[in-house]
């Protein structure tokens, strides 16, 4: 049985969103849908999609995390109208001008020679003069069409905008209401920006796990702190590769995949990945060696953005971005992501039972690591080893289950079978196993829980069995 362990994280929009779409987009191999909050609008009846998405993973019986991907201090254009530039013209920015943006921004204190960059850099200008406090003057470095919602980059200026916006705070409340898997911030550049979040979940009663968008360099350059804090990361390429060199995007992915895989957290590669099947059906030779080469290093989940969420072929892009993670998973001459002699530093009780999984599983020629976890720290920490078989998630809370859909090789599986000793611990694992046809008879699997059964943080127990037909455990 081919198993793809990298995961798809897709985007929703107009391209699909009714239920039978959904549940083509799930066959062809998503794994987390991504709803990006900047376009979201009263169009876009946001209980009804995820009351969708929840019934299509129960039709296909799969579980699929929902992600909702916060706008944050994002300038953006706002003309209802295609614009059309045309280079060495001259036009006007601000929240009413030829090209007006989202935001009322004040220019005051913007350097000389500073840049415009819109759509993720496709249109270039340069600032001529600053007309008032609210609007500029900038002139066209190429021609091409500006779009609504666009991102709007300018250099030598201090937007003076928090992190998280009273915006951001009202989804995230709505993400609470809706029981949401994940949420993405946008634009974080230190570990504090999550503060106000964590004050709303502290009134809330809840806890969604939060990723750290990296879109500007200064969240490179803290990305030690920032792994340690957040529960993911995302490496969002389109914005960072305007607010940086662009030929040093792939040093400080590479990089931030590698710290990543260091701190046992996961990592999104997104933007522009399959770029070209927003219109044909097939992606250039050069998007598919970069979503390749992501998963050669290492990286959890690949994003779709545009190609996904308005493109012409959506199934399709997520078929094609499973052909190639599946085909790249079965190089065995160039795919290796064992981390070797590795500091770990402080080791506890999950880091040695894991790493002793693994080593068993190796040796025993075991076809599966089964992981009993609570919170899922259990099974993330697993998926940090790269097991060179697959990873299936037991629990018994349904949101650790969607959850788990983000991390590298694992196949969550909710079970609400409450075992009260190691050897129930042990029926149910193979049970369900062996129901879902992920291993057959004679196969052994290696088994780690904790008891007590049902408590998070206590993984302390592992097991070697074997599936024996019509039965559950040997």
């Amino acid at each position: 049985m081919n198993i793809v362990r990298t995961k798809i994280v897709a985007t929703i929009g107009p391209s699909w969103s009714s239920k039978s779409m959904i549940e083509k987009m799930i066959i062809a191999g998503m794994n987390v849908v991504r709803i990006n909050m900047s376009h979201y609008n009263s169009d876009f009846n946001l209980p009804l999609i995820i009351k969708q998405i929840r019934k299509a993973s129960k039709n296909q019986n799969k579980s699929i995390a929902i992600l909702m991907d916060l706008p944050g201090p994002k300038i953006r254009t706002a003309n209802k109208d295609v614009l059309a530039i045309k280079r060495s013209n001259e036009y006007t920015l601000g929240a009413e001008a030829d090209i007006p943006i989202n935001t009322q921004l004040k220019y005051n204190k913007i350097r000389d020679n500073a840049k415009v960059k819109i759509d993720d850099g496709k249109l270039s200008f340069k600032v001529v003069k600053k007309i008032s406090a609210s609007k500029i003057r900038i002139k066209a470095l190429n021609s091409g069409k500006i779009y609504t919602r666009k991102g709007v980059n300018i250099s030598g200026l201090d937007i003076g905008l928090p992190s998280i916006s009273k915006q951001d705070l009202k989804y995230v409340k709505l993400a609470a209401e809706l029981d949401l898997d994940w949420i993405a911030l946008s634009f974080v550049q230190s570990k504090s920006d999550r503060e106000p979040i964590d004050k709303l979940f502290k009134r809330l009663k809840k806890n969604i796990p939060l990723i750290a968008k990296i879109e500007k360099p200064e969240a490179v350059e803290n990305i030690d702190s920032i792994i340690e804090s957040y529960d993911g990361i995302l490496i969002a390429r389109g914005d960072l590769g305007v607010e940086m060199p662009t030929e040093q995007v792939p040093i400080a992915q590479k990089n931030i995949i590698r710290r990543c895989r260091h701190f046992g957290k996961p990592v999104v590669v997104a933007t522009q990945m399959l770029e070209s099947m927003i219109d044909n059906l097939v992606p250039t030779r050069a998007e598919a060696s970069d979503v390749a080469n992501a998963i050669y290093d290492g990286t959890d989940a690949v994003m779709l953005s545009g190609e996904s969420a308005v493109g012409a072929h959506p199934v399709e892009a997520v078929k094609t971005m499973n052909k190639i993670i599946e085909t790249v998973e079965n190089d065995d001459n160039n795919y290796d992501l064992r981390i070797e002699d590795d500091n770990f530093g402080d080791v506890d009780n999950t880091d040695a039972i894991t790493l002793a999984a693994y080593s068993i599983a190796k040796k025993s020629n075991a076809k599966a690591i089964i992981t009993f976890s609570v919170s899922g720290r259990t099974t993330r920490r697993m998926a940090r080893e790269r097991a060179p078989v697959q990873i299936v998630g037991l629990s018994p809370k349904i949101d650790t289950t969607r959850r788990m859909q983000l991390y590298w090789g694992v196949n969550s599986c909710y079970s609400n079978e409450d075992a009260q000793n190691a050897q129930e611990m042990v029926k149910i694992a193979c049970t369900v196993v062996k129901n879902k046809k992920l291993v057959e008879p004679g196969d052994s699997v290696v088994i780690s829980a904790g008891v007590p059964f049902g408590s998070a943080g206590t993984t302390n127990l592992l097991r070697l069995a074997e599936i024996i037909a019509n039965k559950d455990l040997t």
